[in-house]
Formats: C-alpha cells, structure tokens, sequence
C-alpha cells in the first residue's frame, strides 16, 4: 500500500483492535464473515470500488454510499468497521480491496486469538500447506486457476472436516480466492506470517532430510530469537533430498547448510574448471 492508503487501514485497524476488546470471539468471527463477503463484492465490481475510493467525494460521502448499500445486508459492527475504512483516502481503488480483506483476515486471526486458538490455527494453516505440497494432484487441484473458486473450496473443506478449527477453514478460503493476488501457496504462507505476527512472533521455516528433536527446535527457535530479537516461531518442512544439514529461512534471509546445497557448490567449481 501507498502512504495515504496505509494511514486510512491504520485507523480501520486501531477500531477493528478495540471492538474486538469488548466482543466475544463468535461475534468477531461473524463480523469478519461479513468484511470478507464485502471484499469478494469489491472484487466482482470494480465500479463500486471506485466510487468507494473516489477521492472527488468526500468520506462522508462515500460512507453514506456504503451505509445505503449495505445497511440491513451485514452486521452493524461490520459496517461501522467498513465505514471508517471507506472515510479515508486510497492511493488506488485495488488498495481499498486489499484493505478490506486484509481487515476480514485480521478480524479472523483476532477471533481466534481472542478464543485461545491462534497458536493452533497457525499451525493448522502450516499443515495443511505442507499436506497439499507433498501430494501433487491434491495441489494441482486446489490450485487450478480454471476451477471455481467454490468448488476448490468445497473440497478443501471436505479435506479439513473434523481436523480443523472453522477460523482455519475460512483462512484456506481466503487463500483459494488468492489473497492480495498470490497463488494458493502463497496465500497460505502469508497467512501463516499474519497470525504469528499477531502474537508478535517471526517465521522461521526450516527444511531438514530428517525431523528434528523437540530440543533441536526448541534451541534453534532460541538461537533465531537471539538473532532477530523477537521470539521466532520454527516450521519444519522434511525433505530426504537435501541429504543432511539444515536450511532456514527467515523473511528474505536464508541460512542453507544443507549437505545437498554443498555438493551443488562443488559441481559447479569443478564445472568450470
């Protein structure tokens, strides 16, 4: 997001974090129910989006717009949320769309927090990446842009029924929908990202030939923690491919001392020989 759409999310955001203070989890669960059903209509009608956006109308006018729309359709803490993000200046009309699904997800996380579950939630989205990517029809499915978006996600609940919380089953949704136009995969790695954020953790995603130890992660989660001073969160992913060694990866760094990456060094210095 550009500045001024930055400052306009930051003031839904601080209003999202206050209504949540006071509001059991199931009601911030439907609340953010209806903030993504808005953002799924902001995506199908992109003249609504830019009259949403308009910066030729002033945000009380746009307000009154959405109020006109959407009063009776949502909830009143969904549209009282929507209008104080709709008041504010966007950069652009897509800005006010990622705004409104990114407040959706945080309203999602934040119920799920708010009910003790957002460890649980974060590694289920985990998992159930790591299921999908290990099993290449399964991906290839999930994935496929031609499919509808309803039918990819009637199997993913299929998949999920009874092994995951409803938040999570709702966030690989999201994910199906292609949050913030990524792919699946990675829709549901920044997913993974927001919800340890919002327990103030870092992701550190490790890929080892073989599991580690519950010490080993315990103190490689401790060594990172040190590093990056804030407690990080380890995600381990087996490959047998990489022979043996560790590689992590932490935002955009990457420590790989995997034994498969040595061997490739080692190929290419003799290949240029």
């Amino acid at each position: 997001m550009q500045a001024a759409s930055r400052e306009s999310y930051k003031v839904a955001a601080e209003h999202l974090d206050t209504y949540v203070r006071g509001a059991e989890p199931s009601a911030v669960a439907a609340t953010a129910d209806d903030l993504l059903s808005v953002a799924d209509l902001l995506r199908r009608e992109p003249r609504l989006r830019r009259a949403l956006s308009d910066p030729g109308r002033s945000g009380v006018d746009r307000s009154g717009l959405l109020g006109e729309m959407l009063r009776g359709k949502i909830g009143a803490e969904a549209l009282d949320l929507l209008a104080s993000l709709v008041a504010g200046r966007w950069s652009a009309p897509s800005e006010l769309l990622g705004g409104t699904e990114r407040l959706g997800i945080e309203a999602l996380l934040a119920s799920a927090d708010s009910a003790g579950d957002l460890g649980e939630v974060e590694d289920e989205l985990f998992r159930f990446g790591q299921v999908v990517a290990g099993q290449s029809a399964l991906s290839n499915a999930l994935a496929d842009p031609i499919a509808p978006v309803a039918r990819r996600a009637e199997l993913a609940r299929e998949l999920l029924a009874g092994k995951a919380r409803p938040v999570t089953v709702r966030l690989v949704e999201v994910a199906l929908g292609g949050f913030g136009g990524r792919s699946f995969t990675g829709a549901l790695t920044r997913l993974v990202e927001l919800a340890a954020d919002r327990r103030d953790r870092q992701v550190a995603y490790v890929t080892v030939a073989a599991p580690l130890s519950d010490e080993e992660e315990r103190r490689l989660g401790a060594r990172l923690s040190e590093m990056y001073g804030r407690e990080v969160a380890v995600k381990q992913t087996v490959n047998p491919e990489v022979l043996g060694g560790v590689s992590v990866r932490v935002g955009s760094d990457l420590y790989d001392g995997t034994v498969l990456r040595r061997l490739n060094e080692t190929r290419n210095a003799l290949a240029k020989r």
